[in-house]
């Protein structure tokens, strides 16, 4: 049976939009070395493969550390746990500005990633919690948007701080700035339900990591997020730098054109997460609704990134980058959603965690081997066609691995042996 659940208060809606908020400034601190990469290149004297390695540190903390997020956001208090992660966060952006060499900011972007590992499995549980199926495309594409809205604005302002109080003072400045957030958090968080309700507690069992790895689902889901995860790192982390050394664009123009794709896909996740809630108000199954949507995106993405940079045209160039970026926002609002349907409530932490964890290697494996095809190339071809290849190995994640989309069961089953079954999956 499909559970019904109430619909949101004002207070979830609220809480939503502090989230989207936070989102917004979490991925703002993700991508502003890629916006001052060339300036601290240039200031502490390395190349695009060291580039590389303070890129990819984020994404080793962060992926490795989410089957532990996950646990813990299902054991304690979850709207508390993400204000600490916050805090933590927002005072690794601010102390990389006072940094003096390599690896002082590669420890500090250890860091970040360490304490930014909490936020996907507590969005994903807010939201499972709060918010029912049919309006979790909303809730989730709202959430997406904010991660696409911050690299924009990081790119925008970033560009224009870097320029005016050096990259330093960016950092300095971002980290400050961010801790306002808390102040309202600690309002709302206080209000807010932390776990399932008690009929969901009644009828379900959390179950184990060794219960999910056993499940199919999670495995397809977590090669769909890597493809999808390799192409938006590369995007997010790489772009500034290509339009300076590629394309060669001035600073002034590179706050406007280097923004403009995440502007795009925040436009494209709202349009698409609400489309995929209104086709599933009207009937159509949600699993296979989005499936469709992240699997198209995909595509789209792959057909769009090699002309982008094939092209002679700066022009063609950046229209087929916005292109790719519609597609990556049709991807991104359905993810999650889809995501959250085939875990269920009580693994939403936990499956949340361990798919965001296998499917973020892709930031560490991405910004090493995409620094090292641009130096070994002296150029972004290979970079940008394998982003390619591995976007079209997650579509097959999402169809082929997943197989058809349904909410996993997690009661445990007795057997003969004594010993649980897997998850089983609801039929409806």
């Amino acid at each position: 049976m499909t559970r019904i659940r109430p619909q949101p208060r004002v207070l979830h809606w609220i809480a939503l939009a502090l989230l989207v908020v936070s989102v917004c400034i979490n991925y703002a601190d993700r991508g502003n070395l890629g916006v001052a990469a060339k300036s601290i290149s240039s200031e502490l004297r390395f190349g695009p493969e060291k580039l590389g390695y303070l890129l990819a540190a984020f994404s080793l903390t962060y992926a490795f550390a989410q089957a532990f997020s996950g646990k813990i956001i299902d054991r304690w208090n979850v709207n508390w746990v993400y204000a600490f992660a916050f805090l933590l966060w927002s005072l690794a952006t601010g102390l990389t500005g006072l940094a003096n060499g390599f690896a002082a900011i590669f420890l500090l972007r250890l860091l970040l990633g360490l304490s930014e590992s909490i936020a996907y499995p507590a969005y994903s549980k807010m939201i499972v919690i709060s918010f029912p199926e049919q309006l979790r495309g909303a809730a989730n594409a709202l959430i997406d948007a904010g991660s696409k809205i911050g690299p924009a604005l990081g790119v925008l302002l970033g560009v224009e701080m870097v320029e005016r109080f050096s990259w330093r003072g960016m950092f300095l400045i971002m980290g400050g700035a961010s801790l306002l957030w808390l102040i309202p958090w600690f309002f709302v968080a206080a209000h807010l339900p932390s776990r399932p309700s008690r009929q969901e507690d009644e009828d379900d069992t959390q179950p184990a990591i060794p219960q999910l790895l056993r499940c199919r689902a999670l495995w397809g889901s977590a090669l769909g997020l890597f493809g999808g995860n390799y192409a938006w790192f590369f995007f997010l982390n790489w772009l500034p730098y290509y339009f300076e050394t590629e394309r060669h664009y001035s600073r002034d123009r590179l706050a406007i054109v280097g923004s403009l794709p995440f502007w795009t896909s925040a436009l494209s996740s709202l349009l698409f997460g609400c489309l995929a809630d209104w086709f599933i108000r009207r009937g159509h199954e949600p699993g296979r609704v989005r499936q469709l949507f992240v699997s198209i995106g995909l595509v789209g993405c792959c057909s769009f990134m090699l002309p982008a940079v094939l092209s002679a045209s700066n022009m063609q160039a950046n229209v087929f980058l916005l292109l790719a970026s519609v597609s990556l926002g049709m991807w991104s609002s359905n993810n999650w959603a889809l995501t959250q349907l085939l875990a269920g409530p009580h693994a939403a932490g936990k499956w949340t965690g361990i798919q965001n964890g296998l499917g973020n290697l892709s930031g560490v494996i991405g910004q090493i081997v995409s620094g090292y095809a641009i130096q070994t190339t002296h150029s972004f071809f290979a970079a940008f066609a394998i982003a390619c290849g591995v976007l079209l190995a997650g579509v097959l994640g999402y169809s082929m691995i997943i197989g058809k989309p349904e909410e996993q069961s997690w009661t445990a089953t007795a057997t003969a042996s004594g010993k649980t079954s897997g998850a089983q999956p609801i039929r409806y």
